[in-house]
């Protein structure tokens, strides 16, 4: 990561965490079409999950941007 990465000294877990108290699981649920979202969903099996899914990991840092940045 370099200081012009807007996402540079963010964790996964902050993200994360700021996005389910903004908006919920089910409302992560509706934007992102991921299972440990939608079916008995935690912090901790979810960043399990996205930690070891590139794809998974980048559209909750995408939706983080569209939430948090502009």
């Amino acid at each position: 990561m370099t200081a012009k990465d807007p996402l540079h000294g963010l964790t996964l877990q902050a993200i994360l965490s700021a996005l389910v108290e903004r908006l919920g699981w089910d409302g992560l649920a509706r934007r992102i079409d991921i299972r440990c979202f939608k079916h008995e969903p935690s912090l901790k099996s979810s960043l399990a999950f996205l930690r070891r899914t590139p794809w998974a990991r980048a559209k909750v840092e995408e939706l983080y941007l569209q939430q948090f940045k502009s």
